[in-house]
């Protein structure tokens, strides 16, 4: 189960490892979901995580990258594995005051070639803050990988960018959602904050 995926083999995955769930659910922003995707759940079976990283390495094997570096907590998992398949260091951020940064003796160097990758995007803002922290030690971002961006592809880095499965979640304000409407379905609250 090496290389690139297709959509429908990505999916299972994430279906067969209980990382998409359907139901109503409470975002971390606030909205209500009819999906939720925790990829904790897909990241728990190292044969998959394996395979999802290997779509990502593909993706980036001919950039020369030379460190991956994912924010904590959803990156690190993803940072390592594709970080092995790369054959190179793979470190993490992490808040520190309110700000992404570079502890437990990590570093960055100018000119470096780093690779951010992330477990699941919406609004992309932990994958921007490490971006910018990458700048900050002067090193390069070559590029953004992701197993799911849930914004559907339409949150762009800037760099080339990659993901394993891309799909668009619907989401309600809370007045507006209509599982609360129809109230069959309880309102529950999966998320990791």
């Amino acid at each position: 189960m090496r290389g690139m995926l297709t959509r429908d083999e990505a999916l299972r995955i994430f279906r067969d490892s209980g990382a998409l769930m359907s139901g109503h659910f409470l975002l971390t922003s606030g909205r209500h979901s009819d999906h939720y995707i925790q990829c904790a759940q897909v990241l728990k079976y190292p044969h998959y995580t394996e395979a999802l990283a290997s779509h990502l390495a593909g993706k980036f094997r001919d950039d020369s990258i030379e460190v991956v570096v994912g924010p904590a907590m959803g990156g690190i998992i993803v940072s390592y594995e594709v970080g092995r398949q790369l054959q190179v260091p793979a470190i993490f951020a992490e808040r520190e005051n309110g700000k992404m940064a570079l502890r437990r003796g990590f570093n960055l160097y100018p000119n470096q070639r780093v690779l951010v990758v992330e477990d699941v995007i919406t609004t992309g803002g932990s994958v921007q803050e490490v971006i910018e922290l990458v700048k900050e030690h002067g090193a390069e971002v070559v590029g953004v990988g992701v197993l799911v961006d849930r914004s559907n592809g339409a949150v762009k880095f800037g760099p080339k960018q990659c993901q394993v499965l891309s799909m668009e979640v619907r989401s309600w304000n809370p007045d507006e959602c209509l599982l609360c409407k129809e109230g069959r379905v309880p309102l529950t609250k999966p998320g990791s904050r």
